[in-house]
């Protein structure tokens, strides 16, 4: 026993050539420095161990989705004492701006409060058509709206915090259709390491093919401002123990285990909460 442990031990040792990390096993004699060199930079060595993404001169936004569609989502950590007042205000703002559409273009997709994960806090999902001028244009209209300055003001009597967030939705993700019957939903949001954005949307645009089966994705997106290389991934299930079939049944598709391998190293943060539409969601 002792001598098998010494050589998994010796197996597991990382050897170090230039900048690159290889496993000692194939470091042995039968291999010369300068010829391990040319099957890392040439070979079978470097497509095993080493991913890299093709330089590009085109940002990752225009790469990896259309900007004519930006998307605001709203994150509001609401008061436990003033759950009920702040539906309230907060479905008067929605009523306003949709008796305004004519002018401010501005639709919202989807509403939810959280009942996993982080709770006494509700998304709203707004959309703006036209691109960054039309969020310029209707966010100087809203100022000048007296109405809606005065619902803004007392909602915010009635949050902790709040946040905003611009988003581009991933060109490859199945497109938004709102639901009519009831679901629930999970906004399962990944920080990833800064520079992976690229090779991270080519993984997923194989992923989501595993996922799409059963109508559950609802959206995916990654941030243009606020925190950067964010992503959300929004999916729809009817309940609860749909969401465990459904996720179960992903990990039975050949080619799913892999795609997950390749994206995890890429995340250095999870979060993942389970959303209820609010009454006047459009999406339910």
């Amino acid at each position: 026993m002792a001598a098998v442990l010494r050589r998994f031990r010796v197996a597991q040792q990382i050897t170090v050539i230039g900048n690159t990390k290889i496993p000692s096993f194939l470091n042995s004699r039968s291999f010369a420095r300068s010829s391990i060199r040319q099957d890392i930079n040439d070979g079978w060595i470097y497509k095993q161990f080493v991913r890299t993404i093709e330089p590009t001169k085109e940002s990752h936004s225009r790469m990896l989705s259309d900007k004519g569609v930006i998307y605001a989502l709203h994150t509001h950590n609401i008061r436990p004492d003033c759950i009920d007042k702040y539906m309230t205000n907060y479905e008067e703002i929605v009523n306003f701006i949709n008796s305004k559409k004519s002018e401010l273009k501005l639709e919202l997709v989807g509403s939810w409060t959280v009942v996993a994960g982080d709770v006494d806090q509700a998304l709203h999902l707004w959309q703006y058509s036209g691109g960054y001028e039309n969020v310029d244009h209707t966010q100087a209209a809203l100022s000048n709206l007296e109405a809606y300055q005065q619902l803004f003001k007392e909602n915010g009597k009635y949050l902790r915090s709040r946040y905003l967030q611009y988003l581009l939705a991933f060109s490859y993700w199945p497109p938004l259709t709102k639901r009519n019957s009831s679901n629930i939903y999970e906004i399962r949001s990944y920080r990833l390491k800064p520079g992976t954005m690229i090779e991270w949307g080519n993984n997923w645009a194989k992923a989501i093919n595993y996922r799409s089966n059963n109508n559950e994705p609802f959206a995916g997106f990654f941030s243009q401002i606020g925190r950067l290389y964010n992503v959300h991934h929004i999916w729809c299930y009817k309940n609860f123990q749909a969401r465990m079939e459904t996720r179960e049944s992903a990990w039975r598709s050949p080619g799913w285990d892999a795609c997950v391998a390749y994206t995890v190293p890429l995340i250095r943060e999870t979060h993942s909460r389970i959303l209820s539409p609010t009454s006047f969601s459009p999406t339910k």
